[in-house]
């Protein structure tokens, strides 16, 4: 087992990793940037390093300081958290060539699997249902004409090698296209300096269901229950939960078979997760893998009572899964709420400033709160806008629902603006409360409805 763990991270996930380090009895090595000097993870890390300034490629997309960080500071491995170089296969080739262990698959796996043309062509040659698109990867406007003209608009035009909603435009027919891929290709330049294409076409309307899976180095494979994360903005997760509502025990099963074979067929190492849409006839789509933890990762923690963090360690420091597919059980409910520093009213700006005070809904059973923010804590305007991630558990949906209205209900915040407001309305609409949103419920029709909502309290 390792002895000492460096964190490529900040924020939340940064605490969420120190906390399971040290519950394993392993050193933790926080680095940060100038802007994150006081906060929360870099307090309760064993060792600290600033590894520069307040921009991401200055620090946390720097390479050469972190991986240096972790050879003198003496870290046997390196947790890359989730966003930032938690995807970056040159990240992982280095970690590899300075001897330190990458907690996550090969840089060939995330080679293969983050570009989402070749992670089609991979799942496809398997067997693993796909959604009807290109093959290859598009460099031109021509080349997305002919693809789109043969598998009929609309059609969704992504970044091969994007991922956070980067690149993608859903076009609507040949003048739309047109006119989006020039933006969409510049944009997927300088987001991911990658500016091949593809396209897909669109499900109408679908649920957006994934499930996680681990895998150790002797080829042992295990798959977790699904996630369904349909409640998104701007392709952006708002609120996830597991099991998905709408999916029974037999089509649970085979989702969890597909994304094992799929895993087992690619020597899947450490965890990931496949994503599907799922159509109103219940047929699922593989869409693109994640070669890295989730956001959302506590809510299947909370249905298994599994440490996906612990497990992830053990199995890079060499350890063989000692649990069974047949181990893996569903208990109760889990939900998750992103909080952000964001004003929903003004286009959801990502909101700046220091948190004057915060209170956090915990002390009962199923409340659990993911969070590096305390009173007097600063949101710099460098980094994305989550405070935290308040995740409700019950022993079924209606009680994971209840134990999260009243955690939205309790939590205050003072200092900046944040979605909590939202997010509490957007679980009472009746649609959520049934579970059979799609992708673009929220976006369709909870948002109109909402600021219909507050036109009319503003009047009165």
């Amino acid at each position: 087992m390792f002895k000492r763990v460096l964190i490529a991270n900040r924020g939340e996930i940064a605490v969420r990793i120190i906390r399971a380090l040290r519950e394993m009895g392993i050193e933790s090595v926080a680095v940060y940037s100038t802007a994150d000097r006081d906060s929360l993870f870099v307090k309760l890390a064993d060792i600290a390093v600033c590894i520069g300034g307040p921009q991401p490629a200055d620090s946390y997309l720097n390479i050469q300081n972190i991986v240096s960080a972790a050879v003198l500071s003496g870290a046997d491995a390196i947790h890359p958290g989730f966003g930032f170089l938690s995807e970056n296969a040159e990240f992982a080739r280095v970690c590899a060539e300075c001897g330190v262990i990458f907690i996550g698959p090969e840089a060939k796996t995330i080679e293969l699997m983050g570009n989402k043309s070749n992670a089609r062509s991979t799942m496809k040659k398997h067997g693993v249902p796909v959604v009807p698109g290109s093959n290859q990867s598009i460099k031109n406007i021509d080349a997305a004409l002919e693809i789109a003209d043969q598998i009929g608009y609309p059609v969704m035009l992504k970044a091969a090698a994007g991922g956070g909603g980067k690149g993608i435009r859903a076009i609507k027919d040949r003048e739309d296209l047109i006119k989006k891929f020039p933006d969409a290709q510049r944009e997927t330049k300088l987001s991911f300096d990658d500016d091949d294409m593809y396209i897909e076409k669109i499900i109408q309307s679908p649920k957006h269901v994934e499930v996680q899976v681990m895998g150790d180095s002797a080829g042992n494979i295990l798959a977790f229950p699904e996630r369904d994360c349909s409640l998104q903005r701007g392709h952006q997760k708002m609120v996830e939960e597991s099991p998905c509502p709408l999916i029974n025990p037999s089509e649970r099963e085979y989702l969890m078979s597909v994304a094992a074979k799929a895993a087992k067929a690619i020597n899947y190492l450490n965890t990931g997760t496949f994503e599907f849409l799922m159509d109103d006839q219940h047929h699922f789509y593989f869409m693109e893998m994640n070669t890295r933890l989730q956001v959302e990762h506590p809510i299947t923690e909370m249905v298994t009572g599994i440490d996906l963090v612990k497990m992830q360690i053990c199995v890079a420091s060499g350890e063989k899964i000692s649990l069974k597919q047949s181990d893996i059980k569903i208990h109760g409910t889990a939900i998750e709420c992103r909080i952000n520093s964001e004003d929903p009213v003004h286009n959801f700006l990502p909101q700046a400033g220091k948190i004057k005070s915060v209170h956090f809904p915990l002390g009962c059973p199923g409340a659990r709160v993911d969070s590096a923010i305390e009173n007097g804590s600063t949101i710099p305007p460098f980094y994305d806008s989550m405070i935290a991630k308040l995740i409700a558990h019950g022993s079924n949906r209606k009680e994971a629902l209840a134990i999260m209205d009243r955690m939205l209900d309790e939590m205050s915040l003072v200092g900046v603006k944040s979605n909590l407001d939202f997010q509490q309305r957007l679980l009472h609409s009746p649609a959520v409360i049934k579970g059979n949103t799609t992708t673009d419920y929220i976006e369709k029709e909870f948002l109109p409805y909402w600021q219909a909502q507050l036109a009319e309290e503003k009047v009165g």
